[in-house]
């Protein structure tokens, strides 16, 4: 019988466990490997933000839940990775050790027989120096714990505000590479909009900072999108939104450090400049875990399995821009040295970025790392889950596939809670990385399935999701039909 261990509890590891327990007979094992023991709902974490949710309506525990379903659970993090077992264990394992405190510092050898890596990304915090959430007036959304927290210091601003005092919010990303722009698209936003229920807005100057060349970048090099019986280039839209809503936006800012109450950057003209701020969110670097691998005579073989992330069936050829295709974009995320490792959602690496890469005229990169959003993270791990059952009931090939060059996403950006005032920015691109070939007039994606609209409808949509992925995640009864 099989053994497929799982790295992360996160959307894409959550995923493959689900259905890779609902599909293959009792006796093959599943085995989920995480620290982090809940399981969050992570588009959520922006409604946690702004106090308009707690953190236990985003969440719960894994451990009941794995158990019931007969899913092996061990709160513990992954080390180091044997692809070829060693002199002592002749199956290929993964090195763990445990992190509560009855079990903490233990380590075991856990073997498989499949591997799914979907540890996701490093928070690298680090990268810029002085962004620390909770320091320096800078807060994240990122973990249901930081948006917490985020939530307490805006609540305070806001309650200074109502007393009179002018102050300076500063939301968008926090590192020259950042990705997951959207993230902070939709919390400056929701803060916007908390501001004018708490009837404060007057005594805010709201900006946006990004690494982005123009507005609505997202890292996907924007899109041309549909909107009403209108064409408009996602740029015209955001900028549209932020004229509408009185906030300033500063771009192509490499953001370098962070003081108490300043965040330098370079921009793409080389210019070291400063914005002050009273509050801030800014999105970091993401990186990989920074894993090492070794064979089975303890070699080495760290560029065998990563580049960052993990290496999958993508096209890791350095190339010009112009020469960047859809075609590198990897289909079933196994790697190519080990056939029974897969790495979907966020853990695989990238072949490249999908906005055009720019430097400064100092030669500092400035410009978003590709986004991998909940959507794409689903499908992938359904597709490997499906990929696993056919290989352990006999098949030779691998049937299941999706690449992000021919695969759409839909994504709703809250742009303000509320059920009869709340507000929602419904995006849909397809394919996610643009096909030039096959749709060279329209920046390349297809009109139609490439739209976008904004609205109450929005709002409800986006909390209809809410609680329709979290009565999935939690397997109730017809979970599978949900798609992801």
């Amino acid at each position: 019988m099989a053994r497929i261990v799982i790295l992360g509890a996160g959307i894409a590891g959550h995923v493959a466990a689900a259905h890779l327990r609902r599909k293959l007979p009792k006796a093959h094992e599943i085995v989920v490997v995480s620290p982090n023991g809940n399981y969050q709902w992570i588009p959520s974490n922006i409604w946690v933000g702004v106090g308009r949710m707690k953190s236990d309506d985003i969440l719960f525990p894994l451990a009941p839940l794995y158990k019931r379903k007969r899913i092996t659970f061990k709160r513990a993090k992954v080390t180091t990775f044997h692809p070829e077992g060693d002199a002592e264990t002749p199956k290929p394992y993964v090195n763990i050790e445990y992190i509560l405190d009855a079990d903490r510092g233990k380590t075991e050898k856990l073997t498989y027989d499949y591997l799914i890596n979907a540890t996701g990304p490093k928070l690298a915090f680090d990268m810029t120096e002085g962004l620390n959430p909770g320091t320096n007036k800078a807060y994240s959304v990122c973990t249901y714990t930081h948006a917490e927290h985020a939530w307490q210091a805006l609540d305070a601003l806001i309650q200074r505000m109502k007393k009179g005092e002018q102050t300076k919010i500063l939301i968008g990303t926090g590192h020259a590479k950042s990705t997951c722009q959207g993230a902070a698209f939709e919390y400056i936003l929701n803060v916007e909009r908390e501001l004018r229920r708490h009837k404060v807005r007057d005594k805010a100057e709201i900006t946006w900072i990004s690494n982005e060349y123009q507005l609505g970048d997202f890292g996907m090099d924007g899109v041309l999108m549909s909107y009403g019986n209108n064409i408009m280039k996602s740029s015209e839209m955001v900028e549209m939104v932020f004229e509408d809503r009185g906030i300033k936006w500063i771009l192509g800012a490499g953001v370098n450090k962070i003081e108490d109450g300043v965040a330098h950057y370079e921009n793409l003209e080389g210019e070291q400049k400063s914005e002050r701020y009273d509050f801030a969110m800014l999105i970091p670097a993401f990186s990989g875990h920074g894993f090492k691998a070794y064979d089975k005579n303890n070699e080495d073989i760290t560029d065998r399995l990563f580049k960052g992330f993990m290496l999958v069936d993508a096209d890791y050829t350095p190339k010009p821009y112009e020469e960047w295709s859809v075609q590198d974009w990897p289909e079933t995320y196994q790697n190519p040295s080990y056939k029974n490792i897969f790495a979907p959602g966020i853990a695989f690496a990238p072949p490249h970025a999908i906005s055009r890469p720019r430097l400064s005229k100092n030669g500092t990169s400035i410009s978003p790392a590709p986004p991998r959003t909940g959507m794409p993270s689903g499908i992938t791990a359904k597709l490997v889950a499906d990929n696993i059952v056919d290989l352990i009931k006999g098949g030779n090939k691998l049937k299941h596939k999706g690449s992000m060059g021919n695969m759409g996403a839909a994504c709703i950006a809250s742009a303000g809670y509320g059920m009869t005032e709340g507000s929602g920015i419904s995006i849909t691109t397809f394919p996610i990385v643009p096909d030039f070939e096959k749709y060279p007039d329209t920046h390349g994606r297809k009109l139609g399935k490439t739209f976008g609209e904004i609205g109450l409808a929005g709002h409800w949509l986006k909390l209809a999701l809410h609680y329709a992925f979290i009565y999935k995640a939690k397997m109730k009864p017809f979970w599978w039909l949900i798609p992801e």
